[in-house]
């Protein structure tokens, strides 16, 4: 192996590890905030207008929280606040535990989710209890059963008199969107006190979690999508823990690796969108909420409708509110669907695998065997182009002899001995580069299986082989010990040590067939240094991506012995036969 050939491997490796730790690690799959008219503004918290002191009058009937059930939900209500303390996800349990998923994840405040607000001082909300009926079996326009559970309360401010409504309406069938109505009347025939309120979503979304630092484990984040387009946008800016954005939203979104609420202004005349985001909490680790400020109230009543989703980041749960038909409350575009992670610029390709990662999980049902059916499928579209590479490898090999005799011969004179080899390679039809295309091939596809091996939804909990790997969205965590090994953790993991001792063997099959005495230094990094790098990145990935790398890499190793068996003598004796007929044709001439 020449010098070019090294250097074209070295590049070929630095573009996949610095290309996966940019694109995958440091900063995972998200939209980037560039091109947008729409306007994000920081608001400090000690900038907030203090709330309008309200008082309740009358009495509240009863007082005790209850709970709402659905083909899709256990929500839990409390009439403080006429809020929600509980969204449990039936169809949906913890991989620890086997419960319900939690969706309602509060930190130290305790604070409910959907409390109201008479301005933008989140520390006071609206908490006096409400009184409230409920309603099941309720027929839509369209057919569909929903739950109505309203609340109500009036109010005194500012020598008025007026009531407040809080709706839900929840669709009684597995669909994860309910309604949120707030509604104002004034009592007296004055104007309501207020000029303007705010409807929170003040929770972190679950299920629970300890360290967000993981870059292949979970996280929390926060989007909007632009009203007049389907671009989402990231929330990153924040100061003293606030950002707000002007112009009116699509829909607002704070989401987790496998969850997420999004919160979609329906008939709301005026508003601002606020995001919340801190990391000093005493509970949680991060805190993310966010709000709609309905503003410029005036007049003596005002009725606004919020949709949330609040539920699985699932495509089949997710874009079914593009098509009025397919949805309960007959929703149209919101293209919550963009709040899924992809690839960013590899989307597509990320979609295609998915979609035939599901044909072979349905054909076969273990996600475990579809990764490798689908790392198989994989291998044979690479295949000619791996062959190529493969045979480079083996030509390599068989011109071994006459290019230990070139760097013999020119051993003083480096310039001419990469002249002589180059020369070499073209008259045998070699080009070093070969053997490194197939590397730069499987980059992008590699890009794309990170995305979807790391956020596939149908791969949390999804069993591969029990005692071992039980959960392929996580690393095949064997056994954890009582004290952490520095840049690994406590918890040890088979797989990454399987896959980078398949990775040096594989370098070693390589080596053989091309070794250089006057650059084994290089060999031995590019044999045992580069695959232990890859072993620390990729220590922690999901179980499933490691499974697709290391079978990939395995495939690789039996096609290469396969190769240097059969077609290394077979061009050794195609270069002996060349170089006979050359001295033939040489002693021809001679004669003459």
């Amino acid at each position: 192996m020449d010098r070019n050939t090294i250097i074209a491997i070295v590049l070929s490796v630095i573009v996949i590890t610095v290309g996966m730790t940019v694109n995958a690690v440091l900063f995972p799959p998200e939209y980037t905030d560039t091109t947008t008219e729409t306007t994000e503004t920081i608001i400090p918290a000690d900038e907030n207008n203090n709330n309008i002191e309200l008082t309740a009058t009358g009495s509240a009937e009863n007082t005790q929280p209850f709970i709402v059930e659905t083909e899709a939900y256990s929500i839990g209500f409390d009439p403080a606040g006429a809020s929600i303390d509980s969204i449990k996800l039936k169809n949906h349990k913890e991989s620890t535990t086997g419960e319900p998923v939690e969706l309602i994840l509060k930190d130290s405040s305790g604070k409910n989710a959907f409390l109201l607000y008479t301005g933008d001082d989140y520390s006071d909300p609206v908490d006096d209890y409400f009184n409230y009926t409920v309603q099941e079996n309720v027929v839509t326009d369209n057919g569909s059963l929903i739950t109505l559970v309203d609340f109500a309360r009036t109010f005194e401010a500012e020598g008025s008199t007026f009531e407040i409504k809080k709706s839900f309406a929840i669709p009684e069938n597995d669909e994860y969107l309910f309604k949120v109505n707030v509604s104002m009347s004034s009592l007296d025939g004055n104007p309501i006190p207020l000029d303007s309120y705010t409807l929170g979503y003040d929770p972190q979304v679950g299920p629970e979690f300890e360290d967000l630092s993981n870059s292949y484990g979970e996280y929390r984040r926060m989007y909007y999508k632009e009203a007049d387009n389907n671009k989402r946008r990231n929330v990153t800016d924040f100061e003293n823990g606030y950002a707000e954005i002007t112009d009116p939203v699509g829909w607002a979104a704070t989401a987790g690796k496998y969850f997420t609420v999004i919160g979609v202004p329906e008939n709301v005349p005026s508003y601002t969108t606020e995001f919340r985001q801190e990391s000093d909490d005493s509970v949680l680790v991060q805190t993310n909420s966010f709000y709609f400020v309905r503003n410029n109230i005036s007049g003596s009543t005002i009725s606004d409708t919020y949709d949330y989703y609040a539920g699985p980041k699932l495509s089949s749960a997710l874009d079914i509110y593009n098509v009025a038909n397919n949805n309960t409350f007959s929703l149209t575009g919101l293209k919550l669907d963009e709040v899924l992670d992809s690839s960013s610029w590899l989307g597509w390709l990320q979609t295609i695998l998915k979609w035939i990662l599901n044909i072979f999980y349905k054909i076969i049902p273990n996600y475990g065997v579809a990764i490798i059916l689908l790392t198989i499928l994989v291998k044979l579209i690479i295949q000619p182009l791996s062959k190529k590479g493969m045979d480079s490898t083996a030509k390599m090999a068989a011109l071994n002899p006459k290019l230990e005799e070139i760097r013999t011969k020119y051993a003083d004179n480096p310039e001419a001995m990469n002249a002589a080899m180059a020369k070499l390679y073209k008259e045998e039809g070699i080009s070093p580069m070969g053997s490194c295309l197939p590397m730069l091939i499987q980059f992008p596809i590699f890009i794309a299986l990170y995305g979807l091996l790391s956020t596939h939804y149908e791969l949390r909990g999804a069993m591969f082989i029990p005692g071992w790997i039980p959960d392929l969205s996580v690393p095949d965590t064997v056994f954890t010990l009582p004290f952490n090994i520095p840049f690994l953790g406590d918890d040890i993991h088979i797989l990454p040590i399987i896959y980078t001792a398949s990775m040096i063997f594989s370098m070693k099959i390589t080596q053989t067939a091309n070794t250089q005495s006057s650059q084994q230094g290089m060999m031995t990094f590019m044999t045992y240094g580069m695959p232990i790098i890859f072993f620390f990145i990729l220590y922690n990935a999901p179980s499933g991506l490691l499974l697709y790398w290391t079978v990939m890499n395995f495939i690789s190793i039996l096609q290469q012995i396969y190769v240097n068996k059969k077609k290394t003598e077979k061009y050794a004796k195609e270069i002996q036969e060349k170089e006979e007929a050359k001295i033939n044709r040489y002693k021809t001439r001679k004669r003459k």
